[in-house]
């Protein structure tokens, strides 16, 4: 993706705060745990930090949060989900907080988006020694026949190839990591996946999906066609069709230390 498509992608969220706060999954407790295993305390921050879904799984791990979001609409239903946690603007090429202060940088389905070449070195900078940096990605497991489907139909709006565990699986941690412009900052990578899921209906199911970058880009009559074929695909499926149903995932996690 080019620079001025990502930021444009990155920057179409706050547009959809609510449904996103309302449709977008959490993650996987285990995966925020392990995320934090080796860190050398608990203060983190979580970075990119949207509306707070990782924030509050933080919080509940008994951390000391400080959460950064650019966005002003995420960062306000973050505050109104998250009230307790210290929550700041801010971008993660400009971290608005001291050198070595975290012992943890965290960010959920978000790292993608940041520009690596001034977001890696501020991530390491917040970094005390020995601290962790974690990407976490909720992705949907394509091993599915349905699922799998879904993504057919659906396209990569809705459901792109960083989106589904065929492509969170491909890569080794460290191949990973240099791709990201990392390998120079942060050492031992090491990458794992924790099983999840989220209770949906064809409805919430398709509200979700419509909270995604690729379908908040999208000219409005484009948007309500795709998002119709996705719904027409969903009643047609009996996994599907009539009540709630749990959306296969995982949340993946690639783990880094700072030297």
């Amino acid at each position: 993706m080019k620079q001025d498509e990502r930021r444009l992608h990155a920057q179409s969220f706050g547009a959809a705060a609510g449904a996103y706060a309302e449709h977008r999954p959490d993650y996987a407790e285990a995966a925020a745990a392990w995320s934090l295993e080796p860190a050398p305390g608990r203060r983190v921050l979580d970075l990119g930090a949207g509306t707070g879904k990782l924030t509050a799984l933080l919080v509940r791990l008994g951390c000391e949060v400080v959460a950064v979001e650019p966005d002003p609409a995420m960062l306000a239903e973050l505050r109104r989900g998250v009230p307790a946690v210290r929550a700041l603007p801010g971008r993660a090429e400009a971290i608005p907080l001291p050198d070595a202060c975290v012992d943890a940088v965290l960010a959920g389905n978000a790292m993608h988006w940041f520009d690596m070449q001034a977001a890696g070195p501020e991530m390491a900078r917040v970094l005390a020694p020995g601290g962790v940096l974690a990407g976490l990605w909720n992705v949907v497991d394509d091993r599915i026949d349905w699922v799998a489907g879904l993504e057919r139909v659906g396209g990569s709006a809705a459901i792109g190839p960083r989106d589904t565990l065929t492509r969170w699986r491909a890569g080794a941690p460290a191949a990973r990591l240099a791709a990201m412009g990392l390998a120079p900052l942060f050492a031992s990578p090491r990458k794992a996946e924790f099983p999840h899921g989220q209770r949906r209906t064809a409805g919430s199911l398709t509200d979700t999906l419509a909270t995604r970058a690729g379908m908040l880009v999208m000219p409005e009559s484009e948007r309500a066609a795709r998002l119709g074929r996705i719904a027409a695909y969903m009643a047609s499926r009996p996994e599907t069709a009539e009540g709630e149903f749990t959306l296969p995932m995982l949340t993946g996690v690639l783990r880094a230390r700072r030297p």
